[in-house]
């Protein structure tokens, strides 16, 4: 069964606008677009992705959805909105015409309200999502977890997904608060985690297998094998690693378990959950 990456960027580099990409990131300080990640996929036996966007602005959708319809590898985008626009409604109804368009996204790991995801403005984003059946991405450092069951549990029928586990920092193997806390995220049925953004939370020159697997552990041991999903996040990964070695740090993890449960994390949760 072929594979989905359901995390990687588009971009074309603007210093201005992406400043996020610092001094620290000059690798990635360039154009990366589809033409440049559909070879890899190709060669690693990917049959598509999801592009999650990185830029908060519709003229970001605009640009993956232009993305999406020139190349069939791109499966799903992940946009972003307002979520606090008095018109999200209407800019919500007006993206669900596309089908490529699964769900939103917001930066909120950049937040100075560490809690934004639960004023009163941002909820009523997103309990509209349900009703044009769009999914959230959930994009947080560990300090933010303890607000997310509250969030999820505010709409359960919605479909939620961590984003890069959320940021443990591997590097000093501080583990021991955010394990307790994603077991809480996980109680909730409606929350998957992708398995995805952990070389560049580890050493990015020092960094070996066994670094990451006490954290892949926590998240099978709360999620289960049913909800989870790999995530490259290319090319924000090749600050640390290679995408083969991005991959392979996955597939040496899943060896140990059956071909129906790797099926399921390479490619099945990933087209359940974003409905691909």
């Amino acid at each position: 069964m072929k594979k989905i990456d359901a995390h990687q960027h588009f971009w074309k580099f603007d210093p201005v606008r992406d400043s996020w990409i610092n001094s620290q990131m000059k690798l990635i300080q360039k154009d990366f677009l589809p033409k440049d990640l559909a070879p890899i996929l190709l060669k690693n036996d990917f049959e598509g992705c999801v592009v999650i966007q990185s830029d908060q602005s519709e003229k970001e959708n605009f640009f993956q959805l232009q993305n999406a319809e020139n190349f069939d590898f791109i499966k799903g985008i992940v946009g972003w909105v307002d979520l606090q626009d008095k018109n999200i409604e209407e800019r919500l109804e007006y993206y669900s015409q596309f089908k490529k368009m699964k769900g939103f996204r917001h930066l909120l790991q950049g937040e100075s309200e560490r809690d934004k995801m639960l004023r009163p403005c941002f909820l009523n984003g997103i309990k509209l999502l349900k009703r044009y059946n769009l999914t959230y991405d959930i994009l947080v450092l560990p300090d933010q977890l303890k607000y997310i069951p509250a969030f999820v549990a505010a709409f359960p029928d919605q479909s939620f997904i961590i984003d890069h586990i959320a940021k443990p920092n591997i590097k000093e193997g501080e583990i021991d608060n955010w394990k307790k806390e994603i077991a809480a995220v996980a109680k909730f049925e409606s929350v998957y985690c992708k398995i995805s953004g952990m070389v560049t939370e580890a050493d990015w020159e020092n960094w070996g297998k066994l670094d990451f697997r006490p954290y892949i552990d926590v998240v099978l041991e709360s999620f289960g094998t049913k909800r989870v999903v790999f995530g490259s996040d290319w090319p924000v990964c090749l600050l640390a690693a290679s995408y083969g070695e991005v991959l392979d740090l996955a597939e040496d993890y899943f060896s140990a378990f059956s071909k129906a449960e790797q099926d399921q994390f390479f490619t099945l949760n990933a087209a359940n959950f974003y409905k691909l």
